[in-house]
């Protein structure tokens, strides 16, 4: 059986889960505390060397990182993957963008705000400017999501749990979400979507 390990409450662990959820794929899921340390403890290191959660480790004993890469992976051969070649390079297209412009943004912001609260006052001006990047890339988004259903043309796919991932918990990042009403409605149609769960009930406290 393939194993996924992840953190509670992160956007990129929540990512291959739902996949898993969603597919009815069968896997091992292992808790790791990011805040305790865990993952430069040498026993996780000998598993991921990058040290770095969401990793998944196949039945056959391969290793695998990067959310959206195992997403993908684990989206193989269902009605999750894209299956004809432009639905397939718009998912590559919008996952790469939720790597480089939302992700980045929207998950640092996050973290010091709602998860590390005690060091918000001294990375005020990183968040700063996290959140004016990050509502730029929200914004690119909601134009694309304005006149479409779900991020590919083939509906909801492997791309919408990979854009939705941090999206949908950007509030807690202090981003006004009421600013873009496309990404709302595309939020409450992934919500919507067929054994949908929450980060609370996919990702359970170590």
């Amino acid at each position: 059986m393939d194993t996924l390990y992840y953190t509670v409450g992160s956007g990129n662990s929540f990512k291959p889960a739902l996949v898993l959820r969603q597919t009815g794929r069968s896997c091992a899921m292992r808790g790791i505390d990011v805040l305790a340390g865990q993952t430069r403890q040498p026993e996780f290191l000998a598993i991921n060397p990058r040290g770095q959660v969401p990793y998944l480790v196949t039945a056959g004993g391969v290793g695998l990182g990067e959310s959206n890469a195992i997403a993908w992976y684990l989206a193989e051969g269902t009605p999750l993957m894209p299956a004809d070649p432009l639905s397939r390079a718009q998912a590559l297209q919008w996952m790469i963008f939720e790597q480089t412009s939302l992700e980045p943004n929207i998950s640092p912001a996050r973290f010091f705000i709602h998860i590390l609260p005690a060091q918000r006052a001294e990375h005020a001006a990183d968040i700063e400017r996290w959140q004016a990047a990050g509502h730029r890339a929200l914004q690119v988004l909601d134009t694309y999501l304005a006149t479409r259903q779900y991020i590919t043309d083939q509906g909801y796919s492997v791309a919408d749990i990979a854009v939705y991932g941090y999206t949908h918990l950007a509030a807690e990042g202090g981003f006004e979400l009421a600013r873009y009403p496309a990404v709302q409605r595309w939020m409450e149609r992934v919500r919507a979507s067929a054994n949908y769960a929450d980060v609370a009930t996919l990702l359970p406290a170590v």
